[in-house]
């Protein structure tokens, strides 16, 4: 009996050793079965190696064969935009489209040459939802939640935030997006039809003449009775602004001092200016239809309404070849007023009002030009009248 219990015991040890071996050997299948799937991945994965690096090798003979075949000239040739174009938005929603269309109507074909922005001060939701409706052009936005303080009691905020506005937008096309020169309109402007042309032989005056700090494309005093050459240039110490372009060495100048309010007048200034003076055309090629805006509509009636747009598309060459640079511009501007005739007298404005040609009316002082001025039916303002640079008062004086 004893026995029996022994040998009992032995076989149910020996089965459960039978059946772990059993278990242990299906394990040692399993475990060499996934060795064998992930050695075939290895291969596979190797194999997918060795293949992108065929791949590579392929397009590293192909690039090398472009470039003997010159492509990469061509694409290295590519001409790189002449100016960028920003629209300075803020609340006026049915404004900037009027803006928009006008200079998508002629940018279309240029687009490469220059990109159009809309710049926006504050979050006006239908200013944003506009400028984001085209796709033709990029959206910034300037969020300025820094409180204002004027320098003088009564000062409108609104000039403040337009010149913080106004160096965030140029810091961005500038610094952020590296170009060279930068076109500014407002949001309530339209553009001539040779609007581009005009500033692409602008750039080029740009770069070549550096007594030049800036172009415009608005006369102040452009009215349609007093301009007929779409070819004339002019030079002048005021800077007009209304649609007009700097370039990235202008803008290092000034940005680290821009002012805190009212930059026309500050580009005036001549420790600002330092002599440079300012191209503008005898015939404007943007036209501003802002009544209503930060400037209450002052003026807009009498001289901004009545302000003549250029219809007439003029080429980038004859535009330029109409102007002289630095080095000939005082002699040809006062050969063309050397050449126009004299009246003098009282009655001077009606004289000159019957005479064929051009005339020279000469004043002494504000006052009698301010006269003459109101007669004419051009701005009074003394500083606005600045059809020639000082450096040229004297040369007509001794000419005279």
């Amino acid at each position: 009996m004893r026995l029996f219990t022994t040998q009992s015991e032995y076989a149910d040890r020996l089965a459960s050793a039978v059946e772990s071996e059993s278990h242990c050997t299906s394990q040692m299948k399993l475990l060499i079965d996934q060795i064998s799937s992930q050695q075939g991945k290895i291969v596979a994965l190797e194999e997918e190696r060795k293949r992108r690096e065929d791949e590579c090798k392929e397009l590293k003979s192909l690039v090398e064969d472009l470039r003997r075949k010159g492509l990469q000239k061509v694409v290295t040739e590519v001409q790189p935009p002449v100016a960028a174009v920003v629209i300075m938005a803020c609340n006026r929603a049915d404004y900037l489209e009027r803006t928009v269309e006008s200079v998508l109507k002629h940018q279309s074909s240029v687009a490469s040459k220059f990109p159009l922005f809309v710049s926006q001060d504050g979050s006006h939701p239908d200013v944003k939802s506009k400028a984001l409706s085209y796709s033709q052009l990029v959206y910034m936005q300037h969020l300025d939640s820094e409180p204002v303080h004027t320098e003088r009691p009564g000062e409108l905020i609104a000039y403040y935030k337009i010149a913080r506005h106004y160096k965030w937008a140029l810091d961005q096309l500038f610094y952020q997006h590296n170009f060279n020169q930068v076109i500014i309109l407002e949001d309530d402007m339209e553009i001539a039809p040779d609007f581009f042309e005009y500033f692409e032989a602008a750039a080029a005056l740009l770069e070549k003449d550096k007594s030049i700090m800036a172009v415009s494309s608005w006369n102040d005093n452009g009215q349609k009775q007093f301009v007929h050459d779409p070819y004339a240039l002019y030079r002048s110490d005021f800077f007009p602004g209304l649609g007009w372009m700097l370039s990235k060495g202008t803008w290092d100048e000034l940005s680290p001092k821009w002012p805190k309010a009212y930059p026309d007048d500050w580009l005036r200034l001549e420790e600002n200016h330092k002599g440079r003076q300012f191209v503008r055309p005898e015939v404007c090629r943007t036209y501003n239809f802002g009544e209503v805006g930060s400037s209450l509509g002052q003026f807009f009636k009498q001289y901004l309404e009545p302000i003549k747009l250029n219809d007439v598309k003029v080429p980038p060459l004859p535009l330029l070849l109409s102007f002289q640079l630095s080095d000939k511009y005082p002699k040809h501007f006062a050969e063309i007023v050397r050449k126009a005739k004299l009246v003098r007298g009282k009655d001077a404005v009606l004289k000159a009002f019957n005479i064929v040609g051009d005339v020279r009316i000469q004043y002494q002082d504000e006052d009698e030009f301010a006269n003459i001025a109101r007669q004419f039916g051009i701005f009074e303002e003394w500083k606005v009248f600045s059809l020639f640079p000082a450096v040229f008062q004297q040369m007509l004086l001794s000419l005279f």
